[in-house]
């Protein structure tokens, strides 16, 4: 495989992967603006800006952009994060000119029409009804609202009915001036690419874009608390997160095989503890998620509202024995497989590869290669992982739980005093292992 990297005067970074023996090309541009760039009276402008780009430019209709990619076999899309934007495509070797073409003309000339922006405006409504409607969702987002309080990172990403109400064609526009600028992006592409093509075409596409002073984004402060909700579900969610290291610090490594072996699949401790030795529910998985200033490990399950709290008492207790005497050298070596087996397995798809590239070059600045993180992963041993475990007994939780009608917020409030140091249970009932 073959990776490249040019940067064009205006600052605009290309980078490519040919993969032999693909068929087809992943490629996108990625820029480094998300939800957490929003104002407060900009609640959801990013991820209704997504939505806009492909409601119609100068010389295209909405349904002239989905018939050329479509017309070529292709499937265009995107998506918005707290750091990122992403506008992507996969289309077959050969037709990465006309994928480029469509995606620089829905970012660099959309119209912005009215009735475009009336009528999308309903459709995201609809999207944060829908959200609202799930279960899974409401407790993210009322986790990260007590982690981070008063932040854009805390705010749902999809904006509010009335935030997304009160936009205009004004708003779309100033946010592209402001944010959309070339040094904040990096075009990748990985599959059947030639390098010096790609750039040609991108240069000719972009090459416009002026520099400018990018504006910087506030540092995000964890607090930590409670939430809950009362709206009835099926099941009680609980949510438990703990603040982590973030992307650029060497314990994010330690966060992600800890994440492994405590909830990360079949075999980790809350999965076989919780549900195999209990029954206490049907699933129950950690995940470790980190931006350039912060992190948060998370642990997420469903079950009936009078098992909650033996739920709970199961997880504070398995965190405070890894905290004790830290992980065994089986589920240690076994989290630390299945971590770099992930990371080699994913590297296989060339949409992973076009996306990783992308967003290594707008965090880090560089391109780490795989033999990097795989050292990173294999030098987390015991202590590291004992040594995090105590750090986690001993920072704030941010806890949400919903399902249980008005037994929810008591079910909070009485979580989040656990995990602390000075109310993690000792283990409850354990079962030898």
């Amino acid at each position: 495989m073959t990776i490249a990297i040019s940067t064009l005067p205006n600052g605009l970074r290309i980078v490519t992967q040919h993969m032999p023996g693909l068929e087809t090309v992943s490629l996108g541009v990625w820029v480094a603006v998300g939800a957490r760039h929003e104002r407060e009276d900009q609640h959801g402008l990013a991820h209704f800006l997504e939505h806009m780009a492909f409601k119609g430019t100068k010389t295209r209709s909405a349904r002239q952009i989905a018939d050329e990619i479509e017309g070529i076999g292709g499937d265009l899309n995107a998506s918005t994060g707290l750091d990122t934007t992403a506008y992507f495509a996969r289309v077959l070797k050969g037709d990465d000119k006309i994928a480029l073409d469509v995606i620089a003309d829905i970012l660099l000339n959309s119209k912005f029409a009215d009735e475009d922006i009336d009528r999308e405006r309903v459709v995201i409504q609809q999207e944060i009804a829908a959200s609202d409607d799930n279960p899974d969702d409401m407790a993210f987002d009322l986790m990260q609202g007590v982690a981070f309080p008063g932040q854009s990172i805390g705010r749902p990403i999809l904006g509010t009915k009335a935030s997304v109400g009160s936009f205009q064609a004004t708003d779309f526009k100033s946010y592209l001036d402001e944010h959309y600028l070339p040094e904040a992006i990096v075009v990748s592409a990985a599959g059947a690419v030639h390098h010096e093509t790609i750039v040609r075409h991108v240069e000719a596409l972009f090459g416009g874009l002026t520099s400018r002073q990018q504006g910087t984004e506030s540092l995000a402060l964890y607090r930590g608390g409670f939430a809950a909700s009362s709206k009835p579900f099926e099941q009680s969610h609980v949510l438990i997160g703990l603040p982590s290291p973030s992307y650029l610090e060497p314990g994010f490594y330690t966060a992600q095989v800890f994440s492994g072996l405590f909830g990360g699949g079949m075999s980790s401790r809350l999965f076989q503890e919780i549900r195999e030795d209990r029954g206490l529910c049907y699933s129950i998985d950690s995940s470790v998620w980190g931006l350039r200033d912060t992190g948060m490990l998370s642990v997420h399950a469903a079950t009936s509202p009078e098992m909650v709290g033996e739920l709970a008492d199961v997880v504070a207790a398995q965190l405070a024995e890894i905290a004790d005497t830290g992980p065994t050298e089986a589920e240690l070596q076994r989290s630390k497989a299945q971590l770099k087996a992930g990371l080699l397995m994913a590297l296989e798809s060339s949409a992973v590869n076009a996306e990783q590239m992308a967003r290594q070059l707008l965090t880090q600045g560089r391109l780490i290669p795989v033999t990097e993180l795989i050292e990173h992963v294999d030098a987390v041993d015991h202590a590291r992982i004992k040594a995090f475990a105590q750090t986690l007994t001993e920072e704030a939780p941010s806890v949400a739980v919903i399902g249980s009608g008005r037994k929810s917020s008591g079910q909070a409030s009485r979580i989040a005093a656990q995990f602390t140091s000075r109310h993690v249970p000792a283990a409850v009932g354990k079962v030898a292992r």
